[in-house]
C-alpha cells in the first residue's frame, strides 16, 4: 500500500552520479521533510523527497508496474486517482496498491501513451518524470495550468531536470551563466517569463506540456491548451452560477482526501470564504483556518488590509472554525527576504505574504486549501476592470470623440468605472491600439526606464526584443475575440503560471506546506474560460458570475466588501521603519558588485521617492528583491558550486 505524496523531484540521463543525485535531491528537502527515494539504472538516475500526505507509514517512490520496465517520480496530487484506478482495473491493469495515485499514473501511460494526462482526463497538480526502459526515453509531464513547476536543462549531451532549479544548479554539467534577457523582462513584469529561466539554457516546462528526451534529442508537446475559442453566449448567469457552484463543491470534495492534517486559508475575502464554506458541509469537526495580518506600525497607513484578520475572525465565528492569525512585522519581512529569494531560484517581486503565513501553518497542518485563481478566472484585476472601457474608448477616440464632453450618456456608461475625470485621463495616458501596449504601461519599469537604469554592459549583452514585444506575441496568439477574455487568456498564460503559481507554490513550499485550490481545477478553468466577459465583469461588478455562485454561502456584508487583493505593506514600510534597510541594500557599494544598474539611476529613484516628488515604491521593491536574490542565489550557486 503505497499511498500519495507532494515532493520534489530530479534526475538526469546518462551515467549514473550517485553522490550528485544525493546533493541534487538534498536541495530539495524542504519539499519533502519525510523522505527521499532513488532509482538508478544503465542511462538514468531519478530522485524525490517526500512530503507524506496520503498513506503515511508506507508511501514511497519511484513506483513501478508489473514488469518493472516503467518507472516514475511524481510531485503533486492526482485528485481523482480513485475513479481512474477502477476503469484501469476494469481494463485489465493490475496494482500493486490499495490507494496510490503514484501507481495510477504508470497504468495511464500503459494504457493512453504519451498524452495520459488528457486522454485519461486526469484531475491534478504535477510534475512528473516517467522512464521508459525498454524504449529508453525519459517523459516529463507539467499539469494543466503550472502549479507544480519542473525546470529542465541539456548538458553535457544529457538531459537534467528538477522541481527546483537550485536542484539544478548543484549538478557539475550545468551552466550558472545569467540569462540577461529574462532578467532584462523581470524589471517590467516582477519575474521572469517561461520557459525561459534567469540562468541561460534552462528552462520552465510549459504548463500543459509533456517533453520526451529520446536518442539525445529534446521534443516538446501540448497535450491541453485553454480554450476561449467557442464562448457559450446562449448560457445565462443563473444558468452558468449553478454549473459554477456544483464544480466548485466537488473540485473542494475532491481536494479534501488526505491523511495529514489539513486547514484552509481564510483571508476574510469571498474566495477563500466560499472554500472553507463548502469544506465546512463535509466534514463535522472544525476546518482549521489561517489568517495573516499586519503590526500596528503597518496599520495607520494600510487600513484597507488590516480588515483581512477582522473579517477572517467574523468568518470564523460564523462556521465555527479553529482559526489562527500570524502578525508580521517590518523587521521579521526584511531579515526574511533573503530566504524568500532562495525559495523561489529566480528572482521575484511579487506578493510574499504566503512564506509567513506559512510559518504558522506548518505549526498545525501539512495541507491547506486556498482561494487562488478565482481572480484570473473571473475578473478582479486593474487590467481587467479596464478591459471593456480601453475597448470602447478607442472605438470613441478613433471617432473623434476623446472627452468626456464629447459622449453621450449612454457612452459614458460604458467607461464605467473610468468615466470621472480622474478616470478617464488615466485611460488617455495609457491608451494604445494595442492591447500588449496598454498593458505594458501598468508594468514597473517601462522600456525607457529600463534603458536608463540598466548599465551599457548589461544592455550590450541582450539578445532579444523589448518585454512589450513578449506581450505582443501573446496577443498575436489569443483565441478570444471578447475585449476582457482576450486580456484573460493573456494573463493565464503569463501572469497566473509565472507570477501567482509559483508564490503559492514556492512559499508554501519553504514551509513544507501542500496547497490545494479548487478554484483551478481543469474543469472550473474549462467553464469560465468559455463564459462571456459580460458575465465576469457585469455593470462594474467584478468577478459577477462567482458571486452569483458563491451567494448562498457566503454573508452579504463580506460579499459587498472591497477587494483587496494580494498586498502587503512594503510601500508604507520602506518611507518609515525600512528605511535605512533599502537605502543599505541599494547603496552605491551593494550594487556595483554586479555592474548591472546605473549607480546614479538608482540614488535618483531613492532620492524622488524619499523627496515626496514621484511614488517609486513598486520599482525600488522590484530592485530590492532582485539585489537580495543576486547575493543569496546567484552568487552562491554561480561561485560556490
Amino acid at each position: 500500500m503505497i499511498g500519495d505524496v507532494m515532493c520534489g523531484i530530479c534526475g538526469f540521463s546518462g551515467v549514473n552520479d550517485k553522490a550528485s543525485l544525493k546533493k541534487m535531491n538534498q536541495v530539495m528537502i524542504r519539499r519533502g521533510p519525510d523522505g527521499e527515494g532513488f532509482y538508478e539504472a544503465e542511462g538514468i538516475s531519478l530522485a524525490m523527497r517526500r512530503l507524506a500526505i496520503v498513506d503515511l507509514e508506507r508511501g514511497h517512490q519511484p513506483q513501478t508496474n508489473e514488469n518493472k520496465n516503467i518507472w516514475v517520480v511524481f510531485n503533486g496530487e492526482i485528485y481523482n486517482h480513485k475513479e481512474l484506478r477502477q476503469k484501469l482495473i476494469k481494463s485489465g491493469h493490475k496494482f500493486s496498491t490499495d490507494h496510490s495515485d503514484t501507481e495510477t499514473i504508470v497504468h495511464l501511460y500503459e494504457e493512453y501513451g504519451d498524452a495520459w494526462p488528457r486522454l485519461g482526463q486526469v484531475n491534478g497538480m504535477f510534475g512528473i518524470a516517467l522512464w521508459d526502459q525498454p524504449r529508453k526515453r525519459l517523459l516529463l509531464y507539467r499539469d494543466r495550468i503550472g502549479k507544480k513547476p519542473l525546470y529542465w536543462t541539456v548538458a553535457q549531451g544529457e538531459i537534467v531536470f528538477a522541481s527546483d532549479i537550485k536542484s539544478l544548479l548543484i549538478h557539475p554539467q550545468v551552466c550558472r551563466n545569467l540569462n540577461h534577457q529574462a532578467i532584462y523582462h523581470y524589471f517590467t513584469v516582477k519575474n521572469t517569463s517561461a520557459p525561459e529561466t534567469a540562468f541561460k539554457g534552462i528552462y520552465q516546462l510549459l504548463p500543459g506540456h509533456y517533453l520526451v528526451w529520446e536518442d539525445g534529442r529534446v521534443k516538446t508537446f501540448a497535450y491541453w491548451r485553454l480554450n476561449f475559442g467557442q464562448p457559450l453566449f446562449d448560457i445565462t448567469a443563473d444558468e452558468a452560477a449553478q454549473e459554477l457552484r456544483g464544480l466548485l463543491a466537488d473540485a473542494v470534495r475532491l481536494r479534501m482526501d488526505c491523511d495529514a492534517p489539513y486547514g484552509a486559508y481564510l483571508s476574510g475575502g469571498v474566495d477563500s470564504s466560499s472554500v472553507v464554506v463548502l469544506m465546512c458541509q463535509h466534514q463535522l469537526q472544525p476546518v482549521t483556518t489561517f489568517c495573516l495580518g499586519y503590526s500596528e506600525e503597518a496599520v495607520g497607513q494600510f487600513q484597507g488590509k488590516a480588515q483581512d484578520i477582522h473579517y477572517a475572525r467574523l468568518m470564523s465565528k460564523r462556521l465555527g472554525t479553529d482559526h489562527h492569525d500570524y502578525i508580521l512585522g517590518s523587521q521579521e519581512f526584511a531579515e526574511s527576504l533573503p530566504e524568500v529569494q532562495r525559495a523561489f531560484g529566480e528572482p521575484f517581486s511579487g506578493t510574499i505574504s504566503t512564506y509567513f503565513l506559512s510559518i504558522l501553518m506548518h505549526r498545525h497542518v501539512k495541507v491547506a486549501l486556498s482561494g487562488d485563481g478565482a481572480d484570473e478566472l473571473f475578473g478582479s484585476y486593474l487590467s481587467h476592470r479596464l478591459a471593456f472601457p480601453m475597448h470602447h474608448y478607442l472605438r470613441f477616440k478613433a471617432q473623434g470623440k476623446d472627452s468626456l464632453a464629447a459622449l453621450a450618456p449612454r457612452e459614458r456608461e460604458l467607461l464605467i468605472p473610468f468615466d470621472s475625470p480622474e478616470q478617464f485621463a488615466f485611460l488617455q495616458r495609457i491608451a494604445h491600439e494595442e492591447q500588449a501596449v496598454w498593458r505594458m504601461r501598468l508594468g514597473v519599469f517601462d522600456e525607457p526606464a529600463k534603458r536608463a537604469l540598466l548599465s551599457p554592459d548589461f544592455l550590450a549583452m541582450l539578445d532579444g526584443g523589448d518585454t512589450t514585444a513578449v506581450y505582443k506575441r501573446l496577443t498575436r496568439n489569443v483565441l478570444a475575440k471578447d475585449p476582457l477574455n482576450a486580456v484573460l487568456e493573456v494573463e493565464q498564460q503569463e501572469l497566473l503560471p509565472n507570477q501567482v503559481l509559483p508564490f503559492v507554490d514556492r512559499l508554501s513550499m519553504a514551509h513544507s506546506i501542500e496547497v490545494r485550490s479548487p478554484y483551478l481545477d481543469y474543469r472550473i478553468i474549462e467553464l469560465a474560460n468559455r463564459l462571456p466577459g459580460t458575465l465576469k465583469i457585469h455593470c462594474g461588478i467584478n468577478k459577477y458570475v462567482h458571486k452569483l455562485a458563491v451567494s448562498p454561502l457566503v454573508p452579504e456584508d463580506l460579499m459587498a466588501r472591497p477587494k483587496e487583493g494580494f498586498v502587503q505593506p512594503i510601500y508604507s514600510w520602506m518611507r518609515t521603519s525600512l528605511k535605512p534597510w533599502v537605502e543599505d541594500t541599494l547603496s552605491a557599494h551593494a550594487i556595483k558588485r554586479h555592474g548591472i544598474f546605473r549607480p546614479q539611476a538608482i540614488s535618483n529613484i531613492l532620492l524622488e521617492h524619499y523627496s515626496g516628488r514621484a511614488d517609486r515604491s513598486a520599482q525600488i521593491w522590484n530592485l530590492l528583491c532582485f539585489q537580495i536574490w543576486y547575493e543569496a542565489v546567484y552568487e552562491q550557486f554561480s561561485i560556490n558550486n
